[in-house]
């Protein structure tokens, strides 16, 4: 098991002096770039978020809907399924009509991989090994090499090679690293280098320690994701954990967020992540108190209103509703737009001034109006 690194500047504290946590700052690791159509990857560059389209993909018009959703709400590469020779034939058209790069998902099937790159996507998730033959393996490197498209190794702890698994008795870290090995040297051996390795699984802990026994040993960009991390409520808490544990110790280059819902909401909850670190700029920040029975204020429904009222408003700018006078005009003066709520009314600050006094109906829409006033700071 990885240990966290052990804080080398811990300051003594005298016994009658305040405990203050001492705060642990992880360099980002340096790892190799690849292009994803134009998005960088790796090497120092802003932490790029995917997701994936639920369509079969020979229906081009639903995927492209998908897609179009997706990088509407910020995503930055997609990935698509080629599983069939239906989704093979359709890829080129999606690869024609979408706004950002389109990942080729491949197991197994090398013509597949090879029509997919025919029809000029930007990478290709394969698994060199599980194609078959050494010429296939080749044929489909050179071809990737050829049009400068990166492979993503995509390792899970629920398909290990059964030799691998025969000899770590069960998932670990070690056999998860020990795959993705296998297949990267087989790239590094056909002299292909434009590689991007993945090791996830379910479980959370295990998914941390192979990221962080990869990104010790290797220079390979890292695609950061809990697999198959389940409903929106469950998958976004797994993911946040795992990712953002490893975002934080400076590990990962590329993040997917695996939900069972619709792909843009894998996308709002990885930007959220990337925020939440300060990896990212944020659009409408919005923060509440979580309530209590001070409350006087439906602050519930307002909170709710203006999630809906300001979900496509592009602009850098932090809203505080609190919902008493104990911590809400002190937070709410700190924000750029705030409200401190008391018994049916609230007072709202712009910039820490107090702006005016209004009713509890005439909340939302004064706030609404304060957002499409403000200027961020440039």
């Amino acid at each position: 098991m990885f240990e966290l690194p052990v804080i080398s500047d811990k300051r003594q504290i005298e016994d009658e002096s305040p405990k203050v946590a001492a705060q642990v700052n992880y360099p980002p690791r340096v790892s190799r770039r690849v292009y994803i159509g134009k998005v960088p990857v790796g090497g120092g560059a802003p932490i790029s978020v995917q997701t994936m389209t639920k369509t079969k993909t020979s229906d081009v018009k639903a995927t492209v809907k998908q897609i179009l959703d997706a990088a509407e709400a910020g995503c930055d590469i997609v990935r698509v399924t080629v599983n069939e020779k239906e989704a093979a034939q359709a890829i080129g058209e999606i690869v024609k009509e979408s706004p950002i790069p389109v990942v080729a998902d491949i197991h197994f099937n090398h013509i597949f991989a090879l029509k997919a790159l025919e029809g000029g996507v930007a990478k290709v998730r394969l698994n060199p090994g599980n194609i078959g033959k050494v010429e296939r393996i080749r044929e489909v490197l050179a071809a990737a090499k050829e049009r400068r498209v990166p492979i993503r190794i995509g390792v899970n702890s629920g398909s290990l090679e059964k030799d691998i698994l025969d000899k770590h008795g069960y998932p670990t870290a070690e056999a998860l690293y020990e795959s993705a090995m296998r297949h990267a040297n087989i790239c590094e051996e056909n002299d292909f280098h434009d590689v991007i390795i993945s090791v996830k699984s379910t479980d959370v802990r295990l998914m941390i320690e192979a990221y962080r026994l990869i990104a010790q040993r290797t220079d390979y960009p890292l695609h950061l994701g809990v697999t198959e991390a389940g409903p929106t409520k469950i998958g976004t808490i797994k993911s946040s954990i795992g990712i953002g544990t490893l975002l934080a110790e400076g590990i990962g280059d590329t993040i997917r967020v695996s939900l069972t819902d619709d792909p843009t909401r894998e996308v709002e909850v990885g930007k959220e992540i990337l925020r939440s670190l300060g990896l990212a700029t944020r659009n409408v920040e919005l923060i509440a108190c979580p309530t209590c029975g001070r409350l006087d204020v439906d602050l519930f429904s307002i909170t709710k209103q203006l999630e809906d009222r300001l979900s496509g408003i592009k602009k850098a700018v932090k809203i505080a509703i609190l919902g008493c006078v104990v911590n809400g005009p002190g937070e709410a003066s700190e924000a750029d737009i705030g409200v401190a709520c008391g018994k049916g009314v609230g007072i709202l600050y712009r910039k820490g001034e107090v702006v005016k006094r209004v009713k509890e109906e005439e909340i939302v829409d004064a706030v609404v109006a304060e957002v499409e006033r403000f200027e961020p700071e440039a």
